[in-house]
């Protein structure tokens, strides 16, 4: 999987992909080497819906994957806002792309948006990738954000963006590449909710393998 041919030891700064195999193709001397296609799970949303949570517990209910909170590596990765953050998002899916290999599938729990994950040609190397979108209503989100401590920075002008961004979920969701699958957290208890992402997320490695 490293950009440095085993075979002729060229450096291959593009990577085809034979989706028959699967494999990457040196393009210096044709060697192709195998790799693990598996799916990639991705659970995105305002702040405030219950990425965090999600990622914090998920992993003890879900050991047939390896679950990440991807704010872990903010301010360490680059993250460019002239790039949409599509360089941050990249780095994140080659890191997937590696754990993949030791055959669990990955599930990155952080913000993102669709068109940042189709954006890098890292989302290739992805049997099929399925978003799972955390919505909830307006007044739970904006109280959820307020009863942060101040060091989270979340003031008033911080409180509308998330809203307007949880509204866009809502509305665009199912219009997205891949389709983002909502799922409200209003009202529902963290076991219900860690419940129902297993089972997503089951349903879905059922399919895809």
């Amino acid at each position: 999987m490293a950009r440095v041919c085993p075979q002729c030891g060229a450096w291959c700064e593009e990577e085809p992909i034979d989706f028959t195999v699967p494999a990457v193709i040196c393009p210096h001397c044709q060697y192709g080497e195998p790799f693990l296609r598996l799916p990639l799970f991705v659970i995105t949303g305002a702040s405030g819906t219950g990425k965090t949570t999600l990622a914090r517990y998920l992993p003890e209910r879900l050991p047939e994957c390896v679950t990440l909170d991807t704010d872990i590596l903010w301010g360490v990765l680059p993250a460019t806002a002239e790039k949409d953050y599509v360089d941050y998002q990249d780095r994140w899916l080659q890191l997937a792309k590696h754990i993949a290999q030791n055959g669990r599938p990955v599930v990155l729990c952080g913000t993102t948006m669709p068109e940042r994950i189709m954006g890098s040609p890292e989302h290739r190397y992805f049997s099929a990738i399925h978003i799972l979108a955390l919505v909830c209503d307006d007044d739970v989100l904006v109280q959820r954000l307020k009863e942060r401590p101040a060091w989270r920075g979340c003031d008033e002008e911080t409180q509308n963006q998330m809203v307007k961004f949880n509204r866009w979920h809502k509305e665009h969701g199912a219009e997205t590449e891949p389709p983002m699958t909502l799922y409200d957290t209003t009202g529902v208890t963290l076991e219900q909710t860690l419940e129902d992402t297993r089972q997503w997320i089951y349903e879905r490695l059922d399919t895809t393998e």
